[in-house]
């Protein structure tokens, strides 16, 4: 073999392995390593995410009061993103250029590959004037998705609002990603799996100027988005948009439920807000300001605020007196009004009334010094040896009519209130011996005892079925829902809650609670002030009615409202009657207009402080 064929020889061996270089590349890179593929197809073709509408809401009677309107969302590929004119773009959407910017670098953090959320919810004039100029903005697209839209300007405690999500949530459920919107609070929180619906994704073809040409394969690929699922709410929404005229220019709320179903009636938080504020580019602002009003608009006063329930509390007192066999209804007290009773070494004040009353007759009049010698027998009976112990038993029987903890599934905002534990009062009297003045404050709903208006309604509920309450609810179970809605029995003879039912009803004929009185129907109610050193005592009331068969139960708190009579009274009158009977009758229009037109929304000044002892009666 000369040199000659040698050389060619090893140049045929050169070329032939790098042809097999070539070929074992093409055919890693067009077969077996599919990133390559996916870059040109990126060039061509557009995933656009389908979002589903979410679930609409409604009221009892089938009004709609949530539903879903068209938004647009800037979506950026930061991979695809040239040199463009800035100061066009912010002109169009309103915005600042350092938000732009800053939107930007957040998006090529987040990826380069991957399409974001550049600015949200855009309205539809702007959509128009910028989908006319997308073709100066390589990597730039319109997506199209659904906000909500609120059909009425109150409500917002009872509705929430819906943010985007945060990494956080990302992490927890790999459903969502950046740019998804998710409940932040209210029932959009709550049942966000049953309104959110499920995501589809449609792919696109577009051009070199990022201009659709059409559907890749014809939507082959595509999969549509699942709408979410409706809910019906328990609301009566009429009777709520009274409520909240009846609330303006105060602060408190307002809770109705129909007693032998447990289905909220009304939910009142005030002063609140828009709910529509929480949507649109303007969100942010409008959070902040809310945030930072003296009136508090973002706390839902209903389920969130905790109050001493006061004199309304005198009822479940009566009732373990009863029960526990140290009162009878003819137990007699006496009660000095003013001139203050001395009770075990301590003075209690009332107001003036007629004196010794029976247990009937001090629920009618709201007699402070009766229900303190009431706590007095309860704690110092002898079965038990000591204060302590009979503490402990009456907490329990308290705490099984829902008082002191969480009692509706619907909202995720809803706080324990307090019955105190036995501990509590260990750690401040540092003894477990405790003396029954030690606490004698919780005898009228004061010191350390606190509900929330959701609370005390459903005292009331227990009250009115004489026995029992149904897990209160603002939302109707439907099939995949798990809305825990439960009978809880109270272990109490049905004949002590007939008494404190009378001594209610006389309470609203002729005692306390008379402003509430609605013709040819008997209602059963019971008033409440309680203390405030910083400003005018909070006025209270709790009622039901008909005294039989009842179909409302009603407790509303004022703040800063002065004696239950004042406020509480009539307003729980006019929204029972309205509920009951549908309209006002004439000869309440005037006290109507009072509370339509009152205002108690203005600096509060701070008053001399109360002894423990000279605390209000009703």
């Amino acid at each position: 073999m000369n040199k000659y064929t040698h050389r060619k020889t090893v140049i045929s061996a050169i070329i032939i392995c790098v042809c097999c270089i070539y070929i074992i590349r093409l055919f890693y890179m067009q077969v077996i390593d599919d990133s390559f593929q996916m870059k040109a197809m990126m060039n061509s073709q557009r995933v656009v995410t389908q979002y589903p509408a979410r679930g609409l809401i409604y009221d009892r009677n089938g009004k709609l009061l949530v539903e879903n309107q068209p938004a647009y969302d800037l979506m950026v590929l930061p991979r695809q993103v040239k040199a463009f004119d800035t100061t066009e773009l912010i002109q169009i959407l309103g915005i600042e250029k350092e938000t732009l910017i800053r939107n930007l670098e957040k998006c090529r953090r987040y990826s380069l590959y991957k399409t974001s959320v550049l600015i949200s919810q855009i309205t539809a004039n702007k959509y128009a004037i910028l989908q006319e100029k997308l073709y100066k903005y390589p990597g730039f697209f319109m997506q199209t998705r659904t906000l909500r839209k609120y059909n009425v300007s109150h409500s917002a405690d009872v509705f929430g609002y819906i943010g985007e999500v945060n990494q956080a949530q990302i992490d927890r459920d790999s459903s969502y990603a950046p740019g998804d919107y998710i409940g932040v609070s209210g029932l959009e929180k709550t049942y966000e799996n049953v309104l959110k619906g499920t995501k589809g994704k449609q792919i696109l073809l577009v051009d070199n100027y990022n201009r659709i040409k059409g559907s890749y394969k014809d939507g082959a690929y595509d999969q549509p988005a699942v709408v979410g699922q409706n809910l019906t709410t328990t609301l009566d929404i009429d009777l709520q948009e009274y409520a909240y005229r009846l609330m303006q220019n105060k602060r408190g709320g307002i809770i109705a439920i129909e007693p032998s179903t447990g289905e909220i009636l009304l939910k009142v938080s005030s002063p609140g807000y828009d709910p529509q504020l929480m949507i649109g580019l303007e969100r942010g602002k409008n959070y902040r300001q809310l945030s930072i009003d003296p009136n508090k608009p973002l706390l839902d006063r209903t389920v969130s605020g905790a109050y001493p329930p006061g004199s309304t509390f005198k009822t479940l007192q009566a009732l373990y007196g009863l029960k526990t066999g140290v009162i009878t209804p003819a137990s007699c007290f006496e009660c000095y009004g003013k001139s203050k009773t001395p009770i075990g070494g301590i003075r209690m004040g009332c107001h003036n009334h007629q004196s010794p009353l029976n247990l009937y007759q001090a629920i009618q009049q709201s007699c402070n010094p009766y229900f303190v010698n009431v706590w007095r027998r309860i704690l110092e009976d002898d079965k038990y040896h000591d204060v302590r112990k009979a503490y402990i038993h009456w907490r329990d029987f308290i705490c099984s009519c829902g008082l002191g903890s969480k009692i509706c599934p619907d909202f995720s905002n809803e706080i324990n209130g307090s019955i105190p534990e036995p501990a509590i009062f260990d750690r401040k009297f540092r003894t477990q011996d405790w003396r029954w003045s030690y606490i004698m404050s919780l005898s009228i709903g004061q010191g350390e005892l606190e509900l929330t208006p959701l609370q005390i309604a459903n005292m009331g509920c227990v009250l009115a079925n004489r026995g029992y309450y149904v897990t209160p609810h603002i939302v109707r179970p439907t099939e995949g829902m798990n809305n825990r809605v439960e009978k809880h029995i109270v272990d109490c003879d049905r004949k002590y809650f007939d008494i404190v039912v009378e001594g209610m009803s006389m309470a609203a004929t002729g005692g306390t609670a008379r402003g509430a009185s609605i013709d040819s129907v008997q209602i059963c109610g019971k008033t409440g002030t309680a203390q405030n050193p910083h400003g005018e005592d909070h006025s209270i009331f709790m009622a039901f009615a008909p005294k039989d068969h009842p179909k409302i139960v009603i407790a509303i708190y004022i703040e800063n409202g002065g004696f239950g009579a004042q406020y509480a009274v009539p307003i729980g009158g006019l929204i029972m009657e309205k509920y009951l009977k549908g309209t006002i009758s004439p000869r309440k229009k005037a006290i109507e207009e009072r509370m339509l037109n009152s205002s108690l929304i203005e600096p509060i000044q701070k008053k001399s402080g109360t002894s423990q002892t000279e605390t209000p009666a009703d």
